[in-house]
């Protein structure tokens, strides 16, 4: 889940040389205290945890171990930032400009976060430098020009009477942002809900705070007021419970799991119905129709959809449905385009794929390649141990599983892609719809008519045709069915963090 995700890693530039910011240099300096408050402050209980390195089982640092204590400290700065108006009440204009300087501060210290986001969650510094760090600073940018651009309607009404419908900030708005991207999806979440005015506690995923917390010191560092941004580091069973149980949090935005975003609509019901905004889970399908103009460039974005990153992605295209008459041709260009993505130091540009984000999630994708060799014909997937750390496995091609397969419906969030023949247009749409999620599909073909056809009757919230995973700062992203609701990305995403106020004048 990238900006502009329709390039391959093997096609993106890489850093020339190693980077100027040495690995050792960087974990020597690294601050794992909270944000709040405008402060960088230890754990109320003075508890901290270890976050680890996956391509090296080392220790990078200690972090604060945050409470519920912490986040009612965080709730309340900023609340009382909220309503001192020191930034909810400042004009539009200056908002976005304070955001257009942190994108700027993001981009100046974007060796150490590319670095930083790469020791942390074990993707390749390749990726890091040129699509996360990047993203995140075009994100707060994209906002920050938005600002003063977000009007008022005056809507038509019986004369002798004017009225307004504004757009107003919610108050406080809780992040819960997931490992897989973790400066990304942050911005995806902190730009949209401060340019609308509001106040922001965002907590980080805990395999994955270290980008977040150096994020909120940049944050100050560029303007934004103390109290106006809170970053709370913890478990999410404690800081992510506490945040969606607290009668003065006003919105949840929330990317991760289907099960997590369950939990969250049951806390929102208990406390105060809080606004919430959910990207839940994704299993999504790629179809292969014979007339395809280019079946090798088909494989290739196909194996970039469903292997990049790992394939840690919510919007992974991890089933793939091939028109008969080309499907076997279509599996040997996968195979052979999945050697782009073999697993390799993070820190090595070479490298296609790095290490999974922990050994014990590493485990359970292990367990459902085990599963496709037992139940299906697989290619590839093999795990590797590499510098202390067995969270290395290669990409996994699997064929020949029933529909009803566990592998077709659960996500696995890792380098597995099942693939399957069709024979009917039919049977494929009625396929990638047989899913409790609706997050992304994409769709192959030469014919414009079967694309409009098509996609039409895909059940996702992206249709990429001719493409892969497609998205940008311009069109919103998120899902249907049980990968949520509610949208990140472009001007749509404000309507996440406002409410709609009607003001009616009677002057006659």
């Amino acid at each position: 889940m990238t900006l502009e995700t329709t390039t391959s890693p093997a096609a993106a530039a890489t850093p020339e040389g190693a980077p100027r910011l040495a690995a050792p240099e960087l974990t020597a300096r690294i601050d794992g205290r909270a944000v709040i408050a405008g402060d960088r402050v230890p754990s109320a209980s003075g508890e901290t945890f270890v976050t680890i390195n996956p391509a090296t089982g080392a220790a990078l640092a200690e972090v604060a171990k945050g409470g519920a204590a912490d986040v009612d400290r965080a709730v309340a700065a900023a609340r009382a930032a909220f309503e001192s108006g020191v930034w909810s009440r400042r004009d539009a204009a200056d908002r976005g400009a304070v955001l257009r300087r942190l994108a700027d501060l993001i981009e100046r210290n974007g060796d150490e976060l590319a670095l930083l986001e790469s020791l942390d969650m074990g993707k390749p510094l390749s990726q890091t430098s040129t699509v996360d760090v990047p993203g995140t600073a075009a994100t707060f940018r994209w906002y920050g020009e938005l600002a003063d651009k977000l009007t008022d309607e005056v809507p038509s009404t019986p004369p002798g009477s004017t009225a307004i419908v504004s757009r107003v900030a919610l108050g406080v708005v809780a992040a819960i942002v997931p490992w897989n991207y973790p400066l990304d999806i942050a911005a995806w979440k902190l730009a949209p809900a401060l340019v609308a005015g509001n106040s922001v506690v965002l907590k980080p995923a805990e395999t994955t705070s270290l980008t977040a917390l150096r994020l909120g010191e940049l944050a100050l560092e560029a303007g934004i007021p103390a109290g106006v941004l809170n970053v709370v580091p913890g478990p999410g069973s404690v800081i992510g419970r506490a945040l969606g149980l607290h009668p003065d949090v006003d919105a949840l935005t929330f990317t991760g799991s289907t099960a997590v975003a369950k939990k969250l609509l049951t806390y929102a019901g208990e406390s105060n119905m809080k606004r919430l905004s959910l990207e839940a889970g994704g299993k999504s399908s790629n179809l292969i129709f014979a007339d395809v103009e280019d079946l090798a460039l088909a494989a290739e974005k196909a194996a970039f959809g469903a292997f990049y990153n790992q394939g840690e992605v919510c919007s992974a295209n991890s089933r793939i449905f091939v028109e008969r008459p080309v499907y076997d041709e279509f599996v040997g260009l996968l195979t052979t385009a999945a050697e782009a993505y073999r697993s390799g130091d993070p820190l090595d540009p070479a490298s296609g794929n790095g290490a999974l984000v922990s050994e014990s999630h590493a485990d359970g994708v292990a367990a459902a390649i085990e599963a496709a060799a037992r139940d299906g014909e697989l290619i590839g997937g093999e795990r590797i141990g590499r510098d202390g750390s067995t969270a290395f496995i290669d990409p996994a091609i699997v064929a020949g599983l029933p529909l009803s397969h566990a592998l077709h419906r659960e996500e696995v969030f890792g380098p597995l892609v099942v693939v399957q023949a069709f024979d009917h247009e039919d049977d494929a749409v009625r396929a990638a719809n047989a899913t409790d999620y609706g997050l992304a599909a994409s769709l192959w073909t030469s014919s414009l008519s079967r694309a409009h056809r098509v996609s039409e009757r895909l059940v996702a919230g992206t249709v990429s045709v001719n493409t892969v995973d497609a998205l940008g700062s311009t069109t919103p992203f998120g899902g249907f069915k049980q990968s949520g609701f509610g949208r990140d990305l472009s001007r749509h995403a404000i309507d996440n963090y406002v409410g709609l106020k009607t003001t009616w004048f009677q002057h006659a």
